[in-house]
């Protein structure tokens, strides 16, 4: 009887691997865990998760010999971590393998937004430089002072990519960070008030929802607001009255509040860059991603110390 499960839209090397290596049952979501015998889910022992449904409570009770979720990704915001550490599961998630990766679309999509790249091509596409239709110019993006909110690994990575623009880079965290050449500040607003453009990058979860706020956007002023960390940490609904009322100048965002339901009034802006959550969608940051959450589980099996805990 297998020993591990896995939930979610796994690509074929993946699913491969996962059935191959590990002898994984694959599941395409929780509702599937209805097709398993009461036996059979009690003896998994490891879950290799991979979706934005929530792991609460309730599912781990119907895994009643659970003992590590390996979630593909760095954030592990759908995962109760209370609910795991109260049943005594460990959970791993996989950072470092997607840094570059997620560094490399922020900054490209911060110079889409200010050189209204997007925009440039519908103009193109449109037909209108060939008619001749004037295209408004856009902003310059090197030398501008950015704010980076949470300077973890890729806020780090952030930054070294702007430094390279010529860029001042501004930061928040909890605290300094010993050795970053950079200039921190306490609050967002704070930053905000001090910077042209924000990266988002913080770690989602409850105590980040709605870490930027409409004070923090009225701070920030004619800038732009790029977001490759999760929906949660931006109050939505700030946002889209910053953007319909002129507040801020625009924004780019990877992730949304609802996803993939994002709302239709950020998709319909002129001014906003969506993208579909693609942050580390390279062929190769996935593999490493996929490579890291197994050989977690394969620790947790062996009686090894996981690679990459978080509780």
């Amino acid at each position: 009887m297998t020993r591990i499960l896995a939930i979610g839209n796994y690509g074929r090397a993946d699913h491969d691997a996962l059935t191959k290596e590990l002898g994984a049952t694959v599941l395409r979501d929780f509702a599937a865990l209805d097709s398993l015998s009461e036996g059979a889910r009690g003896a998994i022992r490891a879950v290799a998760y991979k979706d934005h449904h929530a792991f609460d409570a309730d599912v781990m009770a119907r895994l009643p010999g659970l003992e590590l979720i390996a979630n593909f990704g760095v954030g592990y915001d759908a995962i109760d971590i209370a609910a795991a550490q109260a049943r005594g599961i460990a959970v791993t998630n996989t950072p470092g393998v997607l840094d570059d990766d997620v560094a490399d679309l922020a900054v490209c999509m911060w110079i889409a937004a200010c050189r209204q790249v997007m925009q440039a091509a519908a103009h193109v596409q449109s037909g209108g430089w060939r008619a001749g239709t004037a295209l408004p110019l856009a902003t310059k993006a090197s030398g501008r002072k950015l704010g980076i909110v949470g300077l973890g690994r890729i806020g780090q990575a952030v930054a070294t990519r702007l430094r390279a623009f010529g860029c001042e880079v501004h930061y928040t965290s909890r605290s300094r960070k010993p050795g970053a050449d950079l200039v921190w500040h306490q609050t967002v607003t704070d930053m905000a008030q001090a910077v042209d453009d924000l990266i988002i990058t913080i770690v989602g979860g409850p105590e980040t929802q709605g870490h930027v706020g409409a004070d923090a956007l009225a701070a920030l002023g004619q800038g732009y607001v790029v977001n490759v960390a999760r929906g949660s940490v931006v109050d939505e609904d700030a946002l889209i009255a910053a953007l319909e009322g002129g507040v801020i100048a625009g924004a780019a965002l990877d992730v949304f509040a609802r996803e993939p339901d994002a709302d239709p009034r950020l998709i319909a802006m002129p001014n906003v860059l969506a993208l579909p959550h693609i942050g580390s969608a390279t062929t190769q940051t996935r593999a490493a991603m996929g490579a890291l959450q197994r050989a977690n589980i394969a620790a947790h099996l062996d009686g090894r110390a996981l690679l990459t805990p978080v509780t």
